[in-house]
Formats: structure tokens, C-alpha cells, sequence
């Protein structure tokens, strides 16, 4: 019978705790090192909508991502049904409004998507609505809108229970997890007695000791609790400065979000921010004007100067994985799959698929 595989995995945020997971799964020893505690309080992950839109993002990234995001789709539900706890995912699509007003960069928006639904043809053509359309897709809306455009197969998922959902499972499969315990690679020396056979470095913005590169966007997110609204879908509003998003999970529960500020800063949200969020929010439905702020957040996003994910192989066993940006939800279930890959055969073919960058230091 063969020796189990250890794994040591550096950052218990999304990435973290997928990959520990899924390696426990495959039988391997994992222990966990997180800097911060169980309640993922320090993780980019937990300040997010979560939405799983790759032809929305289109508009305003890189072919590479469109592709990950499109196996995500599939991927998620894979992920998701060995869990334990449940976690809200929804595949309604997404849909995109605009005022009359920003007509222009709607039509701008729509072009853009357009050219990317031409490269990836396996991607669902946005679909353009008129007033009947967007009242049999949403019928909250109430005629407030003239036209919108819907995106379909597009998704989302409820990021916080993700998190504690995978954090039980780790439990379950006797995970060794190591709280307020930051650790570097080169606390490890992977292959040698007494060491674990593969080390994975997820710290996000923690590994820029090692990864000079990285830097911190904020974001900012608003979540809402707003009984009088029934939107069922992920909802993007163009914006003359950003698209605003905004999406519903479970028990009228709102996140919204769109700001993207090139700052490590997390201290509270600016007033400017709060009620460009809030206004644009009332704007798509008056019910959110009775809503209750439940709290607003930010957070730095770990991101590469070409605003792409990575991963780099310090040696033969040590990988570091990180740069996904505003995309985490979106492009994780690809980076899991191109680090399997990694470890069950030493060769990738899906980092190249994905045009990965897969690189060895």
C-alpha cells in the first residue's frame, strides 16, 4: 500500500480552502496554516457578490478569464454537491439595465460582448430585450426600464456560506487547521523526512514577501436586506463611471458593489461610494429605499500588473497560486483543476487551455 500524500496549504481564504479540501478528498494529509482566524475575516472571498458571469465580465477583462469562468459554470455544482452544509447557487442568468442617458455606453458594453461571444461561440449570445421581455424575465422591475439585455446561463453563489460550508468539510475529513499561524514556503522543505511532500502558498496579498508583483484594489460592497425587493437574478447597471451590480441570495438579501480603487486602504467606505452604491440601487427598484443596511465592507483584492491570475512553482513541489483579482468565485474552480493536474501528473494541459500563466522560479 502506498504512503499518503501530505499537502501543506499556506491561507485559508477561497483558494485555501478549496484546494485543502479537494486534496483531502483525494486522500491526501492536509494541514492548514492561516494567519487570521476560522471566520475568514481577512479574506478578500468574504467581501464579494459572487457572481459567476463570464460574458458580463467580458466586457471589462481578458479572454483567459472568459474561459475559466466558463468552466466554472459547470464546475461549481461538482464542487458544491459533496458538501455537507448548504450553499445557495443560482443559474438565472444576468441581466444588464441602463438609463436613457447611458444609452452610449450601453451600446459599447453590448459591442464588447458581442466580440467576445464570437471568439468563445460555446458561450450563450446575450439576448436583447424590450419592455414585454423584461417584464416576463423580471417582473419587479415594473416597466422602469425600456430595454435590457440578458445574459443567459450566467450565475451566481452565496460566497460566506461557501466559505463555511468548505471550512465544515475540512473539519469532517480531520484536516489539521492551524489558526493565527502565518507560515512562508520557505518555512518548508517539501520531499525531505519529516516534511510534507507538496506545499501550497494561497496567502493572496500575504505572499508579496515572495511575490513582489502583487498589489491590493479595494473594493467596496454594501449587503441589504430588503423584504419589498424580489429581483431573481444578478443585475448590472451601466454606470457612466463603473457597472454597478447587484445580487440577490437568499432571504431578500442584497450585495452590491462596483467600486475599484487602486489602494491597499481598507479603512470604511467613503460617503461617495456609499451613495453612488445606494442611489443606483433605489434607481433599479424603490423598494430598496426601505431597506436595512446590514453592513458595508471593504477589502483588497490580491492582483498581478496585467490583472491576470498566476501560479508559480518555487521547485518541484512548492506552488504558489494568487493574482485573482475581482474574478476569485469566477476563475477558482480553474485554478483548482490546473493544480490537480499539477500534482496527479506533473504536466498541464488546462493552464494551457485557459492561457494560464504557469510559470517555474
Amino acid at each position: 500500500m502506498s504512503e499518503q500524500i501530505s499537502s501543506v496549504v499556506l491561507g485559508a481564504g477561497l483558494m485555501g480552502r478549496l484546494l485543502a479540501h479537494t486534496l483531502a478528498q483525494l486522500g491526501h494529509q492536509v494541514t492548514v496554516y492561516e494567519a487570521q482566524g476560522s471566520d475568514a475575516q481577512g479574506a478578500a472571498a468574504r467581501v464579494a457578490a459572487a457572481m459567476l458571469a463570464p460574458l458580463a465580465e467580458s466586457a471589462i477583462t481578458e479572454l483567459p478569464v472568459v474561459q475559466m469562468g466558463q468552466h466554472a459554470l459547470k464546475r461549481w455544482p461538482e464542487l458544491i454537491a459533496p458538501l455537507s452544509e448548504p450553499v445557495f447557487f443560482q443559474q438565472n442568468g444576468t441581466l444588464v439595465l441602463w438609463h436613457r442617458q447611458d444609452a452610449a455606453e450601453a451600446k459599447r458594453f453590448e459591442q464588447l460582448m458581442h466580440r467576445t461571444q464570437q471568439q468563445l461561440p460555446s458561450l450563450p449570445a446575450a439576448q436583447t430585450l424590450n419592455v414585454q421581455g423584461l417584464q416576463q424575465h423580471e417582473p419587479a422591475l415594473e416597466n422602469r426600464f425600456a430595454q435590457a439585455l440578458y445574459l443567459p446561463g450566467e450565475g451566481q453563489l452565496d460566497n460566506r456560506q461557501l466559505l463555511a460550508a468548505l471550512l465544515k468539510s475540512l473539519e469532517q475529513q480531520n484536516v489539521t487547521l492551524h489558526w493565527h499561524s502565518p507560515r512562508q514556503p520557505e518555512d518548508f522543505q517539501p520531499g525531505q523526512t519529516g516534511q510534507p511532500d507538496w506545499v501550497f502558498d494561497c496567502r493572496g496579498l500575504g505572499a508579496r514577501t515572495e511575490w513582489p508583483q502583487l498589489r491590493g484594489v479595494r473594493g467596496e460592497v454594501i449587503r441589504l436586506h430588503a423584504p419589498e425587493v424580489t429581483l431573481q437574478r444578478p443585475t448590472r447597471l451601466i454606470h457612466p463611471r463603473y457597472p454597478i451590480y447587484i445580487a440577490p441570495k437568499e432571504d431578500h438579501v442584497f450585495v452590491i458593489g462596483a467600486t475599484e480603487i487602486e489602494t491597499e486602504d481598507l479603512s470604511p467606505a467613503s460617503v461617495r461610494s456609499t451613495l453612488e452604491l445606494l442611489s443606483a440601487a433605489y434607481t433599479v427598484h424603490s423598494g430598496f429605499a426601505e431597506a436595512r443596511i446590514l453592513e458595508v465592507s471593504t477589502q483588497a483584492r490580491p492582483t498581478l500588473t496585467d490583472n491576470l491570475p498566476a501560479i508559480r512553482c518555487l521547485g518541484d513541489r512548492t506552488l504558489q497560486i494568487n493574482g485573482l483579482y475581482r474574478h476569485g468565485f469566477l476563475i477558482s474552480p480553474a485554478m483548482l483543476d490546473v493544480v490537480v493536474e499539477w500534482v496527479q501528473h506533473q504536466t498541464t494541459t488546462l493552464a494551457k487551455q485557459f492561457q494560464l500563466k504557469f510559470e517555474h522560479v
